[in-house]
């Protein structure tokens, strides 16, 4: 069998692009057994399990030519994989999965390859999973954002020229008056935007346990900016079996203590720039149709303005 027909494509990731991106995302699914074939050839890899895949990649275990374990990741060329790219050389594997190989133009990259079965989810005590995944974030968000990102106040301005319209699209007043308060909140910090390198993603599943270290966070979608607008995919992680179950105002309370201590960060500077991810969040779910605010976000609100 060649390399070309042992790659298949899983029907979610196909059916992803075709939502996702239409006929340009048909058209390079349609590619991407060759593409993959491509790269085991030119990088001497070979295969070494089942190929799994997200919304956006295919993965596949494979060993180098030394034997050693990696992850073949292929996904459209777009301007998160530039930016993923860019974050990976700069943190070189210093809390984060290392970057053995790349290419630029196709945006496939070799990478350390982690336990895809063991994410922070499989930590039962949550302060103990909060207090790991906070410890990799300090030391992500210390390292200065590189050149050729986007910045944190580029997108907080882009999200307040859309505030009237987003308002208007909301059925509850409410609603209406919560997004003012969170644009409001943004407008202050505006002008302070932050240069740090940061993850953009990082909550429970995109922490692998890992042989280098116990743990290391993958999937990073990096953003120059202020480090209290990267805490929310965290206080958000488990949000049904753990959160709530745990009464969801407590433990998102407990876990904005443990982030901003661990990062040293300024409370009510951190508390601006996390309404700032809830105002971006309910601007995408407003552009998808929602007329009403996620319950989660308006929770998240409540936990941490009024203290």
């Amino acid at each position: 069998m060649s390399a070309w027909e042992a790659v298949e494509v899983p029907r979610s990731l196909a059916v992803s692009y075709a939502r996702g991106f239409g006929e340009e995302g048909r058209a390079w699914i349609a590619r991407l057994p060759g593409l993959a074939a491509e790269f085991l050839e030119r990088w001497e890899l070979r295969r070494d399990g089942t190929a799994a895949a997200g919304e956006a990649s295919l993965v596949l275990p494979v060993r180098r030519k030394d034997g050693t374990r990696a992850a073949l990741r292929l996904q459209m060329p777009r301007e998160e994989t530039t930016a993923a790219l860019i974050g990976l050389r700069t943190w070189n594997g210093d809390g984060m999965v290392r970057l053995l190989d790349h290419d630029p133009e196709s945006s496939t990259m070799l990478l350390e390859r982690l336990d895809a079965s063991r994410t922070l989810t499989s930590i039962e005590d949550d302060d103990v999973a909060m207090g790991i995944l906070a410890g990799l974030q300090a030391r992500l968000v210390r390292v200065p954002a590189p050149r050729g990102l986007r910045g944190l106040g580029d997108i907080a301005t882009g999200m307040l020229e859309r505030v009237p319209q987003a308002v208007a699209a909301l059925a509850d007043p409410a609603d209406r008056q919560l997004l003012r308060g969170w644009a409001s909140a943004v407008a202050e910090l505006v002008g302070e935007p932050g240069d740090r390198l940061l993850h953009w993603d990082l909550h429970y599943g995109n922490v692998l346990a890992a042989r280098r270290e116990p743990w290391l966070a993958i999937d990073p979608e990096p953003l120059a900016g202020d480090p209290g607008f990267d805490l929310w995919p965290a206080l958000d992680s488990r949000w049904d079996d753990v959160v709530v179950r745990n009464g969801a105002v407590r433990v998102v309370r407990r876990r904005f203590d443990l982030l901003t201590e661990a990062l040293g960060l300024d409370r009510a500077r951190a508390t601006g720039w996390t309404l700032g991810r809830l105002l971006q969040n309910s601007l995408w779910d407003i552009d998808d149709g929602a007329t009403a605010l996620a319950p989660a976000s308006v929770t998240v609100a409540r936990a941490l303005v009024h203290r």
